[in-house]
């Protein structure tokens, strides 16, 4: 590839060709690639692009803003006429014609007031000057197209050649659902055709793979409007999952030594205000009014748990503690960011917190990252860890900070775990270490969180009686791994296409007698692994053999078992393992060691 330089990256920032000589930048150079720098030229300039040829089908447009996403980019924006999937043909179309035109890509810059007063008519361009401080705006011109922009961009249109529109969706002014419906138009791009086809490949597979799609195929969850958005009922199929990734957990937690406990789901407001949730997290909340008391519904664990470390004396020589919880906590998300599982109004987190010293803190994420570990391998998860710091809306002193954030620094590097950071991506009560994991399409999913935290100890007043008989705060670790059981299942329903592990499969084993005569074998069969704790059907249904099979098939089944004659009287069986696409006999006993060893494929 051409090596052409199309930006300027002078230490955080990225800076087009055009800012960099106006404004005298110097930094490393950024080539016209497929780097995440320049891809982010590469994809602002093509959301213009298409802009600009919106604009040209549709006069009557106007456009609110047009930024970079992760792999792609998007514009909202107003039309008279109605824009569906079925319009972004003719959208690429006009954009390719825009290419050949060559247009060079021109920043200027005027007064606020300026821009006010040439924007006067378009109410869209003063929304976005309201969230605009600088007195001097940059405006970028293509053709007879301009727009708003702080960049950066390419030279040229010539350079957008590799991109694709993906989708068509709607989008509230700004986010806020109680103001209009704009138009989005969502695309990607690259630097070459051979990344685009890729990516497009991997976004159709994503479709195949998607879990709602899924979900409502394997039959594991539904929504339903009745009940409300962004409830989850977990049917039949999805109980016995979720439930037996459940059963693994409890029993990983017992092992490591934490302690089950309960906490109610409603708690009074009183006590959301000395956490500073009320505050902080309020509108995030739900709330109601009992005997003219005010209780808000749990979002989070953590004060439940204080309330058990509270409910008698602690020892240094108890330390650390350890709770843990299935909770169940509801969250007042909006409906346009609403997704499957990925996002809802009421979920369970894998919920823990440790209660310990402050030089118990590594040894203790140390142990936390260890499971971590356990957990991502045995589901086949690649993952990488990175540190949250201080967010602009937190309580708690700047010292108690700084030490919270490398008690994770210090944990993660006795490890010799590489990690990243997230300036200002915190919790507003303390630094946590996300887990960011990568699935099979190497889409990367934020899932679980380790949290330090030296505030809500200190202002639910904890204490422990240390080796000097004196009263100590402890430090409180906040701890979850999957991060929800809904998010975390809907992840790994597209990792694996639904094709589930053995060992949490809705259905293990599917028994189909060829005959009538068969059927009491099967039951039989049926029998013997349910005492062996194996999800087990017969399909017994008045259809064909094929029939029954390609069912049993289509239900992700990973072991189809085919019984007749032969196998009823030498008590034998005949696999179809749909994972190994292989066929053979086996005795029962044979057969049950099989499953046995599928069963302890889990490591954690």
């Amino acid at each position: 590839m051409e090596k052409i330089v199309i930006g300027i990256k002078s230490g955080d920032e990225i800076f087009d060709t055009q800012s960099a000589a106006v404004q005298d930048i110097s930094g490393d150079e950024i080539y016209y690639d497929n780097s995440e720098d320049a891809l982010e030229i590469i994809r602002h300039s093509t959301a213009h692009l298409m802009a600009q040829a919106i604009k040209m089908l549709y006069p009557d447009a106007k456009f609110f803003v047009g930024p970079v996403i992760e792999d792609g980019f998007y514009y909202d924006f107003r039309t008279q006429e109605k824009i569906s999937d079925t319009d972004l043909k003719a959208i690429e179309k006009q954009m390719k014609a825009l290419i050949k035109k060559k247009f060079p890509i021109e920043q200027y810059s005027i007064s606020k007031a300026d821009v006010l007063e040439k924007f006067a008519d378009d109410d869209l361009k003063q929304e976005v000057l309201k969230r605009i401080e600088d007195e001097n705006i940059t405006i970028y011109k293509q053709g007879e197209f301009e727009d708003l922009c702080r960049g950066p961009h390419v030279p040229n249109t010539r350079y957008l050649h590799n991109f694709k529109l993906i989708r068509v969706a709607g989008a509230y002014l700004g986010g806020d659902e109680n103001r209009e419906m704009l138009t989005r138009v969502y695309g990607t791009a690259f630097a070459d055709k051979e990344t685009l086809k890729e990516h497009l490949a991997m976004i159709e597979e994503a479709k195949k793979r998607d879990h709602r799609k899924l979900g409502n195929e394997l039959k594991l969850f539904t929504f339903d409007d009745e009940i409300g958005a962004g409830l989850p009922v977990w049917l039949p199929n999805g109980a016995r999952l979720r439930s037996k990734l459940e059963s693994l957990l409890f029993t990983a937690h017992r092992k490591r030594g934490y302690q089950p406990v309960r906490a109610p789901e409603i708690l009074k407001s009183e006590a959301w205000k000395v956490s500073g949730h009320y505050q902080n997290y309020g509108e995030n909340m739900y709330f109601t009014t009992i005997d003219d008391v005010e209780y808000g519904i749990k979002p989070m664990n953590c004060l439940g748990h204080i309330k058990v470390y509270q409910n008698e004396l602690r020892s240094y020589r108890d330390l650390p503690i350890k709770y843990f919880e299935y909770g169940v906590v509801h969250r007042h998300e909006k409906s346009g960011v609403m997704h499957g599982l990925f996002r809802v109004r009421e979920f369970t987190q894998d919920d823990a917190h440790i209660f310990c010293t402050p030089e118990q803190i590594k040894e203790n994420v140390i142990e936390v990252l260890g499971f971590v570990d356990d957990i991502m391998k045995s589901f086949g998860f690649e993952y990488n860890l990175e540190i949250s710091t201080k967010p602009e809306k937190a309580i708690g002193d700047d010292k108690v900070w700084e030490i919270a954030t490398q008690g994770l620094k210090d944990a993660l590097d006795g490890s010799g775990i590489a990690y990243g950071i997230d300036e200002g991506g915190g919790a507003f009560y303390g630094p946590k270490i996300d887990i960011k994991i990568t699935d099979a399409l190497k889409r990367k999913w934020q899932c679980g969180t380790i949290q330090v935290d030296f505030n809500l100890p200190e202002r639910f007043g904890l204490e422990y009686t240390d080796e000097n008989n004196e009263k100590s705060q402890p430090v409180m670790i906040h701890r979850a791994i999957l991060g929800s059981f809904e998010r975390f299942i809907g992840i790994l329903i597209e990792h694996v296409g639904g094709e589930f592990p053995f060992f949490i499969a809705p259905t293990q084993v599917i028994i189909v007698p060829i005959a009538d005569a068969h059927l009491g074998y099967a039951k039989e069969l049926a029998n013997e692994m349910m005492e062996m704790e194996i999800d087990c059907e017969v399909s017994s249904k008045n259809e064909s053999l094929n029939k029954r099979i390609r069912v049993a098939e289509k239900q992700r089944v990973p072991m189809i078992l085919v019984v007749g004659d032969e196998e009823m009287n030498n008590k034998t069986v005949a696999l179809r393992d749909r994972r190994e696409r292989k066929q053979y006999n086996l005795t029962k006993a044979e057969f049950y060691n099989i499953i046995k060893e599928k069963m302890d494929e889990v490591h954690f």
